[in-house]
């Protein structure tokens, strides 16, 4: 079976978007079992809790899944770099009551090693982001079953991603919540959104294209399909999910949020993400531009915000989201999946009646 035809034969073809801090193995489950394909996001495990992960997803169901992984690279910043960054958010740990942490050693996983415990593990689908596997690990991960799907925000991305091998493209538009998926143009030239870039990969290569960002309800899938895309990917609307585990102050935040109430900042990671906008983005925005590249901002902000969500501070907390979470409605993923589907259906129904009869010009 090929990965377009894995898509094809989903009853419900939502894919469920990888959330670090958000999503874990209960939503994973539940959108597959609902007929979908959810996605168990494995970035911040370790190599040797990856495979007791998937192999506890595999245990429980017979239903298609995935794992991401983020592709950080190697960090080895200068001392001095460190300890200007730690001097920059000094004033935030304080402002919570929290010990500003010393300089790690690591600053995030090994990703070759992840990627060895992903291709002992084999799930049935596994997906990339921040950069590209080469041919040689595309085949590795083939060899044990697994379909690759690598995350495109260009056309030249989803180029490059067939070029080495991969079954599908993430097509992630800049409505997406949380981090862009950009590695081969700036952040600035890698803004495509969702419609136009499913439309263009669709036109650039033949592999099935999984559309991602901004897709709220089923109005969203029924565009996304009608566009060409095998699948609709949904992150944000997953958010006040029963089986997520957004903490309470992000929950709260998109309950609560605005009709615009989204950015991109880089100040909390080191890499452009979209989120809900709250005071730290605000009062770092000047300086954004200063803070080490991911992942070692990324590591020296996990402390300020395991406070901030204990504390239950949404000012100081990463609160990613994408442009539509005002959309977001709370309840169980199965039910949700259920709803969104009858909505697509009706969404392509309607379109239907509308242009069945119009005449040809």
């Amino acid at each position: 079976m090929s990965l377009a035809a894995l898509l094809d034969s989903l009853p419900v073809p939502i894919i469920q978007a990888p959330m670090v801090g958000a999503s874990l193995d209960a939503l994973t489950l539940a959108v597959s079992r609902a007929g979908g394909l959810g996605t168990y996001a494995i970035a911040t495990l370790s190599p040797a809790e990856i495979g007791p992960a998937i192999a506890a997803v595999k245990a429980v169901t017979t239903a298609p899944f995935g794992v991401n992984l983020l592709m950080a690279p190697k960090a080895e910043p200068d001392a001095a770099v460190v300890d200007a960054a730690l001097a920059r958010l000094a004033p935030w740990y304080a402002a919570l009551g929290a010990p500003l942490p010393a300089a790690p050693n690591q600053f995030a996983q090994d990703f070759d090693a992840q990627l060895a415990a992903v291709v002992e593990a084999a799930p049935p689908m596994a997906s990339f982001t921040f950069s590209i596997l080469t041919p040689a690990q595309v085949d590795a991960l083939h060899a044990a079953g697994t379909f690759v799907v690598g995350t495109a925000t260009t056309v030249a991305e989803a180029r490059a991603w067939a070029a080495v091998g991969a079954d599908g493209i993430c097509a992630q538009g800049f409505e997406a919540g949380g981090h862009r998926g950009h590695f081969l143009a700036e952040t600035e030239a890698s803004l495509v959104g969702t419609m136009a870039l499913v439309a263009t990969i669709r036109a650039a290569v033949e592999l099935p294209v999984i559309a991602a960002g901004g897709i709220m309800d089923g109005r969203g899938v029924a565009a996304a399909l009608a566009l060409g895309a095998s699948a609709a990917q949904m992150g944000t609307a997953f958010l006040l999910a029963d089986e997520a585990v957004t903490s309470k102050p992000w929950r709260r935040a998109a309950e609560t949020a605005g009709d615009d109430p989204t950015r991109l900042t880089r100040a909390f990671t080191g890499r452009h993400a979209r989120g809900l906008e709250n005071r730290f983005m605000r009062e770092m925005k000047g300086v954004q531009d200063e803070v080490p590249a991911y992942p070692v901002q990324n590591r020296l902000t996990q402390p300020l915000r395991a406070a901030a969500a204990a504390a239950e501070d949404p000012e100081m907390l990463s609160l990613w989201a994408g442009q539509a979470v005002s959309l977001a409605r709370p309840g169980a993923a199965g039910g949700l999946m259920r709803r969104w589907w009858a909505e697509a259906q009706q969404a392509a129904a309607d379109l239907s009646a509308r242009t069945a009869g119009r005449g040809r010009y």
